[in-house]
């Protein structure tokens, strides 16, 4: 028996459990080097995630480097903790930005309707510059998997939609 849409949400988890990469090759290096760094994008992430009742089960800072993100996301793409890898960073157009290069042979199924609502509710809020985002979101072993600017207000925006549909989306993909 179908599932009316409405009552996917109802039916899907509650808390689910996040893991939290900031793609960022100044900041590893820093970290690599013993420097003082800041993951303000992350830090962002964690509260977010931790203030709608889920859960933060790791976090992670990596440089922009395909190999380095496609090795990182499979391996928690393969493990039971985890429902949500979030990433933030790499997903604009300089010659660097390679998170969504990484991810895109990797998604069984891709979320082109997230990358679209978040650059119109960018849009909303920084106009034409919303173009140059690459936000984008799909699904990897049964996992949500979302890429997101690595601006503070890039995971904010990308955190208010996906965390509106997350039991749907869930409950979706674990069907």
């Amino acid at each position: 028996m179908s599932v009316p849409r409405t009552m996917h949400k109802e039916l899907g988890p509650k808390t689910a459990n996040f893991f939290i990469i900031t793609v960022s090759t100044s900041r590893y290096h820093a970290k690599m080097e013993g420097k003082p760094y800041t993951d303000e994008s992350g830090d962002t992430a964690e509260a977010m995630v931790k203030e709608s009742g889920h859960r933060v089960v790791g976090r992670e800072l990596i440089k922009d480097d395909i190999e380095m993100i496609r090795n990182l996301v499979r391996s928690l793409a393969s493990r039971g903790d985890v429902d949500v890898i979030v990433l933030t960073g790499g997903t604009g157009l300089a010659r660097s930005d390679v998170t969504i290069e990484a991810l895109r042979p990797l998604f069984e199924k891709e979320m082109e309707g997230f990358g679209d609502i978040f650059r119109y509710v960018s849009y909303s809020k920084i106009g034409t510059g919303a173009i140059m985002t690459r936000a984008t979101a799909g699904v990897i072993n049964g996992k949500l998997v979302v890429a997101l600017p690595g601006s503070p207000d890039g995971v904010k925006t990308g955190l208010e939609i996906i965390l509106q549909e997350l039991p749907h989306i869930l409950y979706i993909i674990r069907s």
